[in-house]
Formats: C-alpha cells, structure tokens, sequence
C-alpha cells in the first residue's frame, strides 16, 4: 500500500475511532470541566493515534490497544468514584473555601497555587469588586470560582419583598423556519387550528414565520424574516385584567345608584371578592 493511502486509512480510523472514545469517555462535558486526570488521559489518547497515524513502521492494533486502554483506566476509576468521595477527591480534586465572611483564606490560596491578583480577576467577571462583600467563595476542582455575596449585597428577590410571582413553564417553540412543530404543540394542549387563529389575528402568514413560540401564559410570541413588520404584542393578559377591573368598578357603580340595602351589600361583597382576585392574578396578568 502506498504511504500516502495508508496515512488516509490511518487518519479515518483513528479519527473515528477518537471520536467514539471521547463521546464514551468524556460524554457532554466541556474542556473547562475536566478533571486533572482527564485532562492528562485526553492528551495521551492524542499523542498515541498522531504518532501511530504518522509513523508507518508502527503496528496500528497496538495504537488501538493502548487508546483502549487509556480510555478503560479513566473510565473504571470513573465508576469507582461514583460510590467512594475519596476516590472522586483524588481524581477529580476537592472544591476549596477562599473566602470565608469576607476574609481571604491565604493557606488555602497557596495550596491551590493561586495567586491574588487571579482571584481578583475571577471576582470581577462575576461583577464582584470588593472582596468585603463576599460571605463565600470556594474554588471547584474544575478552576471556576462560585461566589455568595453578603445578604445586603444581594439583588432583591420577590421572595424577600413577599410578592407571589406566577409559575413559569418552559416555552414551546412551536414554528420554526416557516413549519410548524406539532410536538410541541400538543405538549401544551395546542393544535393547529389555535395556531392558525392566532396567526389570522396578527396578520402574519406561515412562511413568513421564522420563530414563534408559546410562552408560559399560553401567548404566541413570533420573530419574522421581515423585520420591518411590526408584530403586535400579545394583549390577552392586559384585556382580561382590564375587563376583570372593568366588573369590579361595575359593580361598586351599582351599589351606589341602586337604594336597595340588600343589593348594596351584596354588590360590595361581590366587588370586594373581584377585587381579591384581582390582586391574586395580578402577577400571573402584570405585563
């Protein structure tokens, strides 16, 4: 066989055969979230199928036994991590505190090698500037440092302003590239029929459509290829909350014109029981 078509077979088997090793191997994880040990393993795995591809005097099984090889060892130990700390603790490496009630733990920082001005750095891709303001910060095996800022330097939440805020479900992409998705669809309870009402009433045609999806209210959202067409805002939400407003104030009306004690209090008890309701779905309807 010529050298040249032998490194051609060379190259597609070793490529094919890396890949499987590393979706195996590897699975989803990104570069960044390597252990030591993989990050060392990958790198030989490498090394091995570049030099068996290039040398010709090398015999392709044993390039192939050896990848095998160095795959299976991380993968066994990968397992045996699962059920033992200590195992995952020396292979992958343990998460470290840096910062502890604003303090920086200077013995820590030394045994991670890690120097002051590179924690600074990391404080301040988090939107973190002064290190006082940190209650707590640990340096994960993988290098990224998680941060818990001091209660009073956390941004407010409707938790702490006692707010009931709606559930959100996941939004459905439900057209895409001008053809509908019927999964999707049905996965909130939809059909076309729906779609192409709500479609009718934005006047907006199919393949014009690049993007619409269903957010968490059940509102159709869509983004056209012709971005000078002005697509109406979903009014479902604010038309309800209005017409419920509407009933309310109704009702208070009444009670004023009619001389009927009985129908006084039974319209203001009625409004009062919309205007419960009212604030209950005021989260769910706000826009």
């Amino acid at each position: 066989m010529l050298d040249w078509v032998d490194i051609v077979v060379r190259s597609f088997i070793f490529l094919i055969t890396l890949f499987l090793l590393t979706k195996w191997f590897l699975g989803k994880k990104q570069l960044s979230q390597l252990s030591f040990f993989e990050y060392v393993t990958g790198i030989t795995i490498g090394s091995i199928a570049a030099e068996v591809t290039m040398g010709l005097e090398r015999n392709i099984m044993h390039g192939l036994i050896s990848m095998s090889i160095w795959s299976l060892v991380p993968f066994a130990i990968g397992l045996v991590s699962l059920k033992s700390k200590k195992v995952r603790d020396f292979a992958e490496g343990k998460a470290r505190i840096i910062i502890k009630d604003g303090k920086i733990m200077e013995d820590n920082l030394k045994k991670e090698r890690y120097t002051i001005d590179e924690l600074l750095e990391q404080l301040r891709n988090k939107n973190v500037f002064e290190v006082s303001d940190v209650e707590y910060a640990v340096l994960e095996p993988n290098g990224h440092l998680s941060v818990l800022l001091k209660k009073e330097n956390q941004p407010l939440t409707a938790k702490d302003l006692q707010i009931k805020v709606a559930p959100i479900k996941e939004p459905q992409t439900v057209i895409m590239d001008g053809n509908i998705l019927d999964e999707p669809l049905s996965n909130r309870g939809l059909n076309r029929g729906w779609l192409n009402e709500e479609l009718d009433k934005a006047g907006v045609s199919l393949d014009n459509v690049f993007l619409a999806q269903v957010d968490s209210y059940g509102q159709l959202t869509m983004d056209l290829y012709d971005d000078k067409i002005q697509v109406p805002s979903p009014q479902e939400k604010p038309l309800l909350l209005a017409s419920l407003k509407k009933c309310q104030a109704d009702l208070e009306m009444f009670a004023l014109q009619t001389e009927s004690k009985d129908a006084q209090r039974a319209y203001n008890k009625n409004a009062d029981r919309l205007t419960h309701i009212i604030n209950k779905l005021k989260p769910m309807l706000h826009v």
